[in-house]
């Protein structure tokens, strides 16, 4: 993916509120959300890259989440191994993040620069990893207390125009729904922020190696480049909710939508077919 706003939580109504735009080559394959089983047999909520096998946004019904974006460079660094099978990895791990992280470290060289982001309902834990911190040979594994974050193709949080604008709406969001949380109203804002295909003016682009024209064309939060092999390929929302049970359990609602942009002659068709799953379980 190349844009994520994420809240972890910051709400008594909705503990976890993830939006995102995965940004693609139109040609690589992909199918969309819906519930597969990976050879191991762990059920596995997300789309799917057709190509390397990975995804890039997943969940368990066992209340296991990662995302991850890629890292912008000037020149990437060839990498034997494809980045997305680090979501299927967590994924299918029984184990908790620390442990996880700690065993990634040792193959920092096999991935090409990402930023992923590991969550455990059950263990309440959330942790941010990046092979391309400037610190520790570009390997930094760091725990994320409750709040409302920010993530594209630089370091957590990085002041990018478009990555503080879609932070900012969903924390607007949240506060407008204290009160009354509708889901639909929620989601409504959020689709709209990651529809924005408002480009950031030259003083506020980034500066990651890239021709300017490229900075340019890839500042919004949706990007749509005429005559080019490269936009946002898919739009995703997740929305949980818990709800005390009388055993002294919670119970876990999420809803996962997506929207899936399909290119028509030079531009993509803001048409999108919608995927949605939905599932609950109990927590202890």
């Amino acid at each position: 993916m190349c844009l994520v706003a994420f809240a972890i939580n910051a709400s008594a109504c909705w503990p976890l509120v993830i939006a995102a735009n995965r940004d693609e080559f139109w040609s690589r394959p992909t199918l969309p959300l819906a519930p597969w089983k990976t050879v191991s047999g762990q059920r596995i909520i997300s789309g799917r890259d057709m190509r390397a096998g990975g995804t890039w946004l997943g969940m368990t019904p066992g209340g296991r989440v990662a995302f991850l974006t890629n890292v912008r460079e000037a020149q990437p660094q060839a990498a034997p191994r494809s980045r997305g099978e680090l979501v299927t990895r967590w994924l299918e791990a029984d184990g908790d993040a620390a442990s996880f992280a700690l065993a990634l470290k040792a193959e920092i060289s096999a991935y090409g620069g990402f930023n992923l982001v590991l969550g455990d309902f059950q263990r309440n834990a959330w942790t941010w990893v990046t092979n391309r911190s400037a610190t520790d040979f570009g390997w930094h594994a760091q725990s994320l207390a409750p709040g409302v974050y920010g993530l594209s193709n630089a370091q957590l949080d990085t002041p990018w125009l478009k990555t503080m604008e879609l932070k900012r709406v969903l924390a607007g969001a949240l506060r407008a729904g204290q009160s009354e949380p509708e889901p639909d109203q929620l989601q409504a804002r959020l689709w709209t922020a990651l529809a924005n295909s408002e480009r950031a003016p030259p003083g506020q682009l980034p500066a990651t190696g890239v021709s300017l024209a490229l900075e340019e064309a890839l500042s919004s939060a949706f990007v749509e480049i005429a005559g080019q092999a490269y936009g946002t390929r898919s739009s995703a929302l997740v929305l949980a909710s818990a709800q005390p049970t009388p055993d002294g359990a919670s119970r876990w609602d999420i809803q996962f939508n997506e929207k899936t942009y399909y290119r028509s002659g030079t531009q993509s068709n803001r048409e999108p077919l919608i995927e949605r799953c939905q599932m609950s379980w109990q927590q202890a």
